[in-house]
């Protein structure tokens, strides 16, 4: 059995409770560090075996594999979602984020505009910008408590502005829809009437609940044009820190221009170490990955049934996939900082704002829950006493405002 339930207290580095980060982004490092897309839990023993073996051989001479990975990610997305994919389609990146930025720089030219669907993934906007681009935010709209493509918007969008490329995050981070394969289909055909490229950023695939089915843009009619971001094992793994990224590109004259600019970087390969946790992890993690699910699911409902009966000041609309949480806190009536402050200062969590995703109002919190529930217990314990409390006197806007930057 897999201990999700145990809290770990090693000393270590990472990025989620760095002081500095904390206290650059929340005015304090007394907050219980919910703000990153990461685990706290401890990865499936066949990735921890895959590892200490490399480790003890105390030799690491130049190692790579990639056809064996490409294999392995093939074969797993035909167990688990029926893809038939070509392992030669596929190009190793050094991660998600590399791989879109190249997509980005391929597929377009400095001042073009990229549609993203927003509140999104903040990274989105620093990978487009960064690169000379533009972004183009297409709201998100929410119909009877569930978030829906705005595919008038997206035709009214790409006919004005001349969009060139889509960036779709599917599950969609933060608001957790997956997307059913009825309205990828619809992204896809208006994609396609107007010579638009998707780059499907995939990477949350495996998180998904009981109720819900991950749809692939690969297995759409008419989609070989469109790139797929598959992903990494990263997210559904745990191997943030270790994982490269995965791009899957069917269309033979695309892929060979991706992977000479790839070739010409050296960024088409990771280590041996990333090479075997890949494979360890989707030849033999599916066991801990179904027991992960249920896990997050059981905590999902808890939050549901414990903001309903204890706090129906905060709401979200329920996560079909991601171990992340959009939460709502336009009830309370607070200006942005005074919410932040109430939140961080007061209830101690860091979570990540929604201004962070372009959110369509700044009521909005992410919260990571793929932590032991006891933390999560313990951090909504602490948001209902503040809550209840009422904002601090010894809150003062002007002196507050200029806190809480984005990482």
């Amino acid at each position: 059995m897999n201990n999700f339930d145990k809290i770990h207290s090693v000393k270590n580095k990472f990025t989620k409770s760095n002081p500095n980060l904390l206290k650059a982004m929340f005015g304090t490092t007394d907050v219980i560090p919910l703000w990153i897309a990461d685990m706290d839990f401890e990865v499936a023993k066949p990735i921890q075996k895959a590892l200490q073996e490399l480790v003890s051989r105390n030799i690491y001479s130049y190692e790579f594999d990639t056809d064996s990975v490409f294999k392995v990610i093939s074969d797993w997305n035909f167990k688990r979602h029926q893809l038939k994919l070509n392992p030669k389609s596929f190009i190793q990146v050094l991660g998600v984020l590399t791989g879109i930025g190249v997509l980005i720089r391929e597929l377009t030219e400095k001042g073009d505009n990229i549609m993203v669907q927003t509140p999104v993934y903040h990274q989105f906007f620093k990978i487009i910008e960064s690169a000379g681009r533009k972004v183009v935010c297409n709201k998100l709209k929410v119909v009877n408590g569930h978030y829906k493509m705005d595919f008038e918007a997206v035709k009214n969008q790409i006919k004005t502005l001349n969009i060139k490329v889509i960036l779709l995050c599917n599950p969609h981070n933060p608001v957790g829809r997956v997307w059913t394969k009825k309205e990828l289909q619809e992204l896809v055909d208006i994609a396609n009437e107007h010579n638009v490229t998707i780059i499907s950023d995939e990477i949350h695939s495996e998180i998904v609940y009981s109720k819900s089915k991950f749809n692939s843009i690969t297995s759409l009619i008419n989609s070989e044009n469109h790139i797929t971001v598959i992903g990494s094992p990263a997210k559904t793994f745990g191997l943030q820190s270790i994982s490269n990224g995965y791009l899957y590109i069917p269309n033979k004259e695309m892929h060979e221009k991706v992977k000479s600019t790839v070739e010409s970087l050296y960024i088409n390969h990771g280590t041996i170490l990333t090479t075997n946790a890949t494979i360890a992890a989707y030849s033999e993690g599916e066991e801990w990955l179904k027991d992960l699910l249920v896990y997050l699911e059981n905590t999902v409902n808890w939050i549901v049934n414990f903001l309903e009966k204890e706090l129906p000041e905060v709401t979200m609309c329920k996560p079909e996939g991601t171990y992340q949480i959009w939460l709502d806190f336009s009830k309370l009536n607070l200006s942005e900082t005074a919410l932040k402050y109430l939140i961080m200062k007061q209830a101690k969590l860091g979570l990540a704002p929604g201004d962070w995703f372009k959110a369509s109002g700044p009521q909005f919190m992410r919260m990571n829950i793929a932590t032991p529930l006891a933390k999560i217990q313990q951090s909504f314990y602490q948001l209902k006493e503040a809550i209840d409390s009422g904002l601090d006197s010894a809150f003062n806007e002007a002196e507050n405002s200029n806190n809480f930057k984005p990482f």
